[in-house]
This record gives C-alpha cells, sequence and structure tokens, in this order.
C-alpha cells in the first residue's frame, strides 16, 4: 500500500478499535456499575492528561506557554459548561438544580469530553501522519501505541458519557464521530506537515484541560456525596486504578 492508503486505514481502524474495546468494556461492566467506576474514570482522565499529554505537549512547548494554554482552556470549558446549562436553565424552574432530579447532570460533562476528546483524536491522527512519513514500520509501531493508549481512556469517557444521561447507542455513536477527527488530523497533517506541528503544543494542551475540567468540576464532587469510609476507600481505590491503567500501558509500549 502507499504511505497516504496506509495513514487512511491506521487512522479509521484505530480509532474504531479504541472506541468498540471501551464500549465493550464498558457493556460487559454492567449498567449497576456505572455509577461506581466514575471513580475509574477520573482516574483515567486525570492519569491521561498529566502523565501521557501534558509531558508529551511539555515536550514540543514552551513550559510558560503550555500552562498558559492549559489555563485558557480550563476558564473555556467553564464557560461552555455555563452555555449548556443556561439552555437547561432558561426558566424560573431550573432542572439542573433540582435535588430530585435525575442523578446525571444533562450532558453537560459528556459534551466537555467530547470537545476534549476531539482534540486529543486530532492531535493523534497528526502524530501518526508523521510517523508513516517517516517509515510504514514507525507507523504501524506508533498507531498500535495510540490504540493502546486509547483504549482506557476511552473506557473512562463512555462511562461519563453514561453518567451524563447519553443512552448506550448515542455514546458509541459520539464518540465513533470524535475519532473521525483522528483521521481529518491525519489527512492534514500528510498534506500541511511542518505547518500543523506548530499547533500541536496548544492543541494537546486544550485536551488536557478538558480532562482537568470535567474530572474536577464535574465528576469528584459528586463522589464527596458519599463520606462513608467503605465508599471513600472505594472511590480513592478506583481512581488509583485508573491512573495505575494508563501508567501501565505506557510502561508497556515503552513511552
Amino acid at each position: 500500500m502507499s504511505t497516504l492508503s496506509w495513514i487512511i486505514v491506521v487512522a479509521l481502524a484505530g480509532g474504531l478499535l479504541s472506541v468498540v474495546a471501551a464500549a465493550a468494556l464498558g457493556i460487559a461492566l454492567g449498567a449497576q456499575r456505572i455509577g461506581i467506576l466514575i471513580s475509574y474514570a477520573i482516574g483515567a482522565l486525570l492519569g491521561a492528561a498529566f502523565l501521557e499529554i501534558l509531558p508529551h505537549a511539555l515536550e514540543h512547548g514552551e513550559p510558560h506557554r503550555m500552562a498558559a494554554t492549559v489555563l485558557f482552556g480550563i476558564l473555556a470549558f467553564f464557560v461552555l459548561e455555563k452555555l449548556v446549562l443556561w439552555r437547561h436553565c432558561h426558566h424560573t424552574h431550573c432542572e439542573a438544580h433540582d435535588a430530585h432530579a435525575p442523578a446525571h447532570d444533562h450532558g453537560r460533562s459528556g459534551l466537555l469530553i467530547l470537545v476534549g476528546d476531539t482534540f486529543h483524536n486530532f492531535v493523534d491522527g497528526i502524530l501518526i501522519a508523521a510517523a508513516f512519513l517517516e517509515s510504514t514500520e514507525l507507523g504501524i509501531v506508533t498507531a498500535l501505541a495510540i490504540i493502546a493508549h486509547e483504549i482506557p481512556q476511552e473506557v473512562g469517557d463512555y462511562l461519563i458519557l453514561l453518567h451524563s444521561g447519553y443512552s448506550r447507542l448515542k455514546a458509541i455513536a459520539f464518540n465513533l464521530l470524535s475519532s473521525l477527527a483522528t483521521l481529518v488530523g491525519a489527512m492534514l497533517a500528510y498534506l500541511a506537515l511542518s505547518e500543523l506541528q506548530e499547533w500541536i503544543p496548544s492543541l494537546l494542551g486544550l485536551a488536557a484541560a478538558s480532562m482537568i475540567y470535567v474530572a474536577v468540576a464535574d465528576l469528584i464532587p459528586g463522589l464527596h456525596k458519599r463520606t462513608e469510609l467503605k465508599a471513600t476507600l472505594q472511590q480513592v481505590l478506583l481512581i488509583g486504578l485508573g491512573v495505575a491503567s494508563i501508567a501501565v500501558v505506557q510502561a508497556l509500549v515503552g513511552e
């Protein structure tokens, strides 16, 4: 196959495999455990942000600029969440603040995760194309490493979409749609790699900001509703497991 054919096939297959694997694992866990496993999702998000994405961003970008990008991203996602809240709260009675409302958050955290994941997938596409332009072997290894990194994060994203009120079908569909950003990034990189490489640190910073914001602002406060010792220990264990899953995959692929 030509280099372009390899890039297209791998970009599509990589996104599909990671999303399907994450959805299959989420379905196997069962709906009853979704609420409990939000703790795992928090760990996976924070692990991906601090152990994978930010180190790559800092490696290719100036530290002060990257810190400012992450700060801007967190503030931007706060404003975006406010806009989503206003959409639900334009009447006197605001369902989003009703104590008797359903446990989900009316799509807020799910929307923010999809935005951030799209940035992340776009950058993954650029990295895949850059590797294939160097050599086919390097491209395949890079793609396998990216897929391996994506699976635990996609499991977390899938759980968050369910927690946010999405149906299983919609959660899978939106994750698949977001994964198409990998192909877009790969194709743009193939056509104009030198120009896009300058944007990689900033895009990674925004992706990390979305993960940090959702984990800290939307998901962790919900854990504080259960204050008993057993629940707290369970939450800490699952958060640690989420972080560890990212670290283990990194070690296995030699990152």
